[in-house]
């Protein structure tokens, strides 16, 4: 069946199954009537993926900041680091001893534009210290540092996790030569400590310089936190999309080839100049991707970049030793190529805030002319678009209104929201009559506020106010807002008739704000209810889906304090019960005697023209069948703080007997899971489960019943 067949008998609640309807119409329960016969399209798993915004993640195990040096060493305090980008977030680098007894040498740098050079006074020590350390106790941790100095120079590398004597370890070098040299050293504190230091110190005479220096837990695996990756591979992350977000309009894909110490540190003037060591580069990330069992997904500079560049990194990646870069990436350890499928065309460039933003009326010839030059390399890739539908210009637009974000990323709006369809706001629109045949897919970022609703009137978002089953479904409403959207491109535009074009929905997540604009901290459950309710949206519109990841995917793995992960948030849990059971699964048909009820907001800002959702209300179902056939799966997400009951009816197949339960439930809707305490939620089991009678389903949950199929 079609998709408007088949979201249309899905959702619909006045479209009862047969002769069953009337029944259902009369029932005063919660009814859901499950055609098993009638088949969607297959779940692609690519819809459970992981996204990294700059190249060096926190999911990368180095420890320092700052280990190339891209700013100079001084004593002034550092700004707030933000704990979201890096693991462990130590301090810059600071002097030890006399401030001007460190100095950059910019003539004979080793990576970047300088190196600290440390002049040596006898006996004294003096050199450099990085503070605020994360370690744990009885844990080996391993680096390298390269040094250059006079013969006289005596260098000491010392982690320190404490005030006591016996709170330190220290490798002493005395071989120092005018070349630089690497040197290996291993620690293993012996008590956790918050705010451990690394100090690199030199007594003697003349002077030593300092290249490089790295320190990482022993265990990391391939350069990545091990525990970090335990957890991505159990929360099933099937794709993962890489350089992501603003980062990528002015990245050099150059800049992480090649020996890790001596790729150039990089300023990332999107972020207020917080440096990137480019350590992980392409290799890495297909390390990353290998080790999970990812598929890569590869972003491409649209913004600063241009169509050689990237047709030179698709023939790094893609071609073979015989040609001019595939050689290169032989040289560099990759002799076979990564065969990278999916590409990605720039990120946001509809938005004034990105690198290199241009017109509507020159960025389409740009895609045309870096998709062209891709595809002559190997016309086998699949690119996406750096799209935005109308509702996701409006809702940028509503942000921009409130002052969300600062005003030197764009201008003040004028117009009234939502925009029109066919205006030069209307991103999508355009490029798609202009782009149609260098389109596979189509990127959408879907952002969503649960405690906030745009008023039409006031044209500003408002506090809600409303219940939780409306705040956790805003996200899933932004969904549904550029399926509706797609389909005005459909039925508008000629070029789009024959052609297969998918959504990839490559960041999305809800925002916790208020009407200043300002975050605040979300309550436990909105998120983790709202993950569910998006992910049974796209399911249900799974012909339309090419992939997905939220932008929180890889934050979902908690970090105690000693920079450990330890387990999975509440929303890493949604991921995994999912991404292990739907899968290839597909989707069948099922109606309700509960429509969805609507929401306030605006259409095309906050809320589509047509509400979310099964025909469940409050309740939200969907039944799939595995890809053989052989397992029926139902989902239902209880976003309400009191239990519901559940009829189901199912037709067109035949259950076995009893069957199992996944259960996610939660006491309070302030429940989460917290790295330092004993883990609140899990995924519980639960055998010999029928759905003959009402199901009781519990408050504030996720319940993922499955049946074997006669």
């Amino acid at each position: 069946m079609n998709r408007r067949e088949f979201v249309a008998a899905s959702i619909a609640g006045a479209t009862m199954l047969g002769r069953r309807a009337h029944a259902l119409a009369l029932s005063p329960e919660i009814q859901v009537a499950i055609d098993a016969s009638r088949l969607g399209e297959p779940i692609t798993p690519l819809i459970f993926g992981g996204y990294m915004e700059p190249a060096t993640t926190r999911v990368w195990a180095e420890m320092l900041t700052d280990r190339k040096f891209a700013n100079a060493i001084t004593n002034a305090e550092p700004p707030p680091v933000n704990p979201f980008f890096r693991r462990f977030a130590g301090e810059p680098f600071k002097p030890v001893g006399p401030v001007d007894a460190v100095e950059m040498d910019s003539k004979h740098p080793f990576v970047g534009k300088h190196s600290p050079r440390i002049r040596l006074a006898g006996t004294e020590p003096r050199g450099i210290r990085q503070g605020k350390l994360r370690v744990k106790g009885g844990k080996s941790y391993v680096g390298r540092v390269y040094l250059a100095g006079d013969p006289t120079a005596k260098v000491l590398v010392r982690l320190m996790w404490g005030a006591g004597a016996d709170d330190s370890q220290a490798v002493t070098i005395t071989t120092l030569s005018r070349e630089y040299q690497k040197h290996a050293f291993k620690f293993e504190p012996k008590t956790d400590a918050e705010d451990a230091r690394l100090e690199i110190l030199g007594t003697g005479t003349g002077t030593f310089t300092v290249g490089t220096v790295l320190l990482m837990p022993a265990d990391n695996v391939e350069g990545f936190h091990a525990g970090m990756i335990r957890l991505y591979k159990e929360a099933g992350f099937k794709m993962a999309k890489w350089p992501g977000g603003n980062f990528v309009s002015t990245y050099d894909w150059r800049d992480g080839i090649g020996d890790t110490d001596k790729r150039p540190p990089r300023l990332q003037a999107m972020w207020s100049d917080r440096v990137e060591p480019n350590d992980v580069g392409l290799h890495e990330f297909m390390a990353f991707c290998r080790l999970l069992g990812a598929e890569p997904y590869l972003t491409i500079n649209s913004g600063f970049g241009d169509a050689q560049s990237a047709a030179d990194e698709v023939e790094y990646c893609n071609s073979s030793p015989s040609t001019r870069l595939g050689k290169l990436r032989a040289e560099h350890g990759h002799p076979a190529p990564f065969n990278i499928r999916l590409w990605c065309i720039g990120n946001e460039m509809y938005g004034p805030w990105q690198y290199g933003h241009m017109s509507l009326d020159q960025y389409w010839a740009k895609h045309n002319t870096i998709v062209e030059a891709m595809k002559k390399v190997d016309p086998r890739i699949k690119v996406t678009l750096s799209g935005a539908s109308i509702a996701e210009k409006s809702i940028d637009g509503a942000e921009k209104k409130g002052n969300f974000f600062p005003s030197i990323w764009e201008p003040p709006i004028a117009e009234k929201l939502p925009f029109e369809y066919g205006s030069v706001s209307d991103w999508d629109g355009w490029l798609l009559e202009k782009c149609a045949d260098h389109v596979d897919y189509v990127s959408e970022h879907t952002y969503a506020y649960p405690d906030l609703v745009f008023d039409p009137e006031k044209q500003q978002f408002v506090e809600a106010h409303d219940e939780v089953q409306f705040r956790t479904r805003r996200l899933a409403n932004r969904v549904g807002e550029a399926f509706e959207a797609w389909q005005h491109y459909r039925d508008k535009i000629p070029a789009l008739k024959d052609k297969d074009i998918k959504f990839i929905f490559d960041e999305w997540g809800v925002r916790f704000r208020s009407t200043d604009g300002k975050p605040h901290m979300g309550t436990g459950m909105v998120g983790p209810l709202s993950y569910a309710l998006l992910l049974h949206e796209l399911f249900r519109h799974s012909d339309m889906v090419g992939a997905s990841c939220p932008t929180g995917g890889l934050f979902t793995a908690l970090i105690d304090k000693t920079g450990e992960a330890v387990g999975l948030s509440v929303e890493g849990l949604v991921m995994k019960l999912f991404a292990t059971h739907f899968g290839n699964a597909t989707p069948v048909e099922l109606s309700g005697n509960s429509p969805q009820k609507p929401m306030i907001g605006t259409p095309m800002v906050d809320i589509p023209t047509h509400p979310t959702g099964s025909a469940t209300y409050p309740l939200d179902v969907l039944a799939a069948l595995s890809h053989d056939r052989r397992t029926f799966y139902l989902s239902v997400v209880n976003p309400t703080e009191e239990e519901k009951s559940l009829s189901p009816q199912i037709m067109g197949v035949k259950l076995r007997g009893e069957g199992k339960l996944w259960q996610i439930a939660a006491p309070t809707l302030d429940a989460s899971n917290d790295a330092e305490k004993k883990t609140a939620l899990e995924i519980a089991e639960h055998g010999g489960r029928q759905l003959a009678g009402p199901l009781r389903i519990p408050k504030i949950s996720v319940s993922l019943y499955q049946f074997s199929v006669v």
